[in-house]
């Protein structure tokens, strides 16, 4: 593997901003210093007037390999992801077939081992019945369990009161949860179904995938984790009424209840339904902007813990039918860590913290193993940003397979230039270099 030379950058990295220059060896990180310009590397990037990141760690993405890639692949997908500073990701079990058998999810990361530029984790999926299944799990070697307490697409709800809790009570590792309550939903969705048919327009999609679906859904979750003491992990929180289930009392490592907020849910309101329409039909939904500014302050203070895409990419065919069969969700991850610095030119956030919630948390949170940090002996996972380089989004840069993204349009002010994953240098002002892939990320846990 070739060593890496960044002379002169800005170092974003634990809660600091401080100039040097990062020495990569054989994957790792060997070296950081204020001069290490005698240092021999096969590779030299010149930092100067530029930000070095850690790299971005996303902990919930939808890649849809194997069954639906029709809509995106490991492949395609994680290469937008390292174009836009994702180094590693943890993907999802609502594939076809759905990752509910130790089986298929290896067979998912034999996968990724063949073509993910970036580095990769996979959830397994809980269902009804597949209990036995889950406390097969290795700890070390997987990120976690996913269990779907609302239905979404893929429709792996676990709705069986006894198999939650049975989960709840058993299973020793990170458990992921997608909360919001179907017999509410159900019951929403008949009423506007009585009124428009399936031509229900968009704008009511947040009132049917409701705050009250939600908060009744995570609070249940949050109420059996504290039961059980399980290690929950509350995933894309889209109201503001939520983040009273949420501590920012006592520091991360010691939380055994933590939630995620996604860019869509900090970025777009409900009055962005009628510009974007089902290109922003995400479960759970799109909220008020006293949601949206709300959990964005929660993120600030620390009730929530990391930011996260929930990236899930359907074709533009899909997105153009009717409200109750164009499915939800949309491409982001190529485009996160950009849209959060918009959010540090407009002063509403720092760079330090943009680090520490896309990268220092999500290993903290995850305990994996020497990555997250800009530390030496740590595996260099590290992304340069030149921020003040604007470019704006469009068909012809967008890399995500299903061509479009609810950013299409936007001009951002800050451009990702290089990504390195794992010590190898994949993405270099708008070149990739694929000879190397990502690696199977580890944990550091008890299994």
């Amino acid at each position: 593997m070739k060593s890496i030379l960044i002379t002169g950058a800005n170092i974003v990295n634990e809660g600091r901003i401080s100039p040097g220059d990062v020495l990569v060896k054989d994957g790792k990180i060997a070296k950081i210093g204020a001069d290490l310009s005698s240092e021999h590397a096969d590779i030299h990037i010149d930092g100067r007037g530029k930000h070095l990141f850690p790299g971005v760690i996303d902990d919930q993405v939808h890649f849809r390999e194997p069954g639906l890639t029709h809509k995106g692949e490991i492949y395609t997908e994680a290469k937008a992801g390292v174009a836009g500073g994702t180094t590693t990701y943890m993907e999802m079990p609502n594939t076809v077939p759905q990752a509910v058998t130790i089986e298929l999810l290896e067979e998912k990361f034999a996968r990724a081992k063949e073509v993910s530029l970036a580095n990769y984790s996979f959830f397994l999926g809980g269902t009804n019945n597949n209990l036995e299944e889950i406390l097969k799990l290795d700890l070390k070697n997987v990120c976690g369990l996913k269990v779907f307490q609302g239905s979404s697409t893929g429709n792996m709800v676990v709705d069986n009161i006894e198999s939650l809790e049975g989960i709840f009570k058993e299973y020793k590792g990170l458990l992921a949860i997608h909360s919001e309550n179907d017999h509410i939903i159900k019951a929403n969705l008949d009423e506007f179904k009585t009124l428009y048919g399936d031509d229900i327009p968009v704008k009511f999609h947040p009132k049917i995938r409701s705050e009250e679906a939600c908060y009744d859904a995570s609070s249940r979750a949050v109420a059996m984790a504290r039961k059980y003491g399980t290690r929950l992990h509350v995933l894309h929180i889209s109201t503001a009424k939520e983040l009273e289930l949420f501590d920012n009392s006592i520091p991360l490592e010691q939380k055994r209840v933590t939630a995620e907020a996604c860019i869509h849910h900090m970025w777009f309101s409900e009055e962005d339904y009628s510009t974007k329409g089902n290109l922003i039909k995400w479960n759970p939904a799109v909220k008020t902007a006293t949601d949206r500014d709300k959990i964005f302050q929660a993120m600030l203070d620390d009730r929530i813990d990391v930011i996260a895409t929930d990236h899930a990419p359907h074709t533009l065919e899909e997105k153009a039918l009717s409200y109750t069969k164009a499915p939800s969700g949309g491409p982001l991850i190529q485009h996160s860590l950009v849209a959060m610095l918009d959010f540090y030119h407009q002063g509403k956030i720092t760079l330090e913290k943009i680090a520490q919630k896309m990268a220092h948390n999500v290993a903290i949170l995850f305990q994996i193993e020497k990555r997250g940090f800009i530390r030496e002996g740590y595996f260099a996972d590290l992304v340069l940003v030149d921020l003040d380089s604007s470019w704006t989004v469009s068909k012809e840069n967008i890399l995500a397979k299903c061509g479009w993204s609810p950013f299409e349009g936007h001009t951002f002010k800050s451009k990702v230039t290089h990504t390195v994953v794992s010590g190898h240098l994949v993405y270099e002002e708008g070149t990739f270099h694929e000879e190397k892939k990502g690696e199977r990320i580890t944990f550091l846990r008890n299994k």
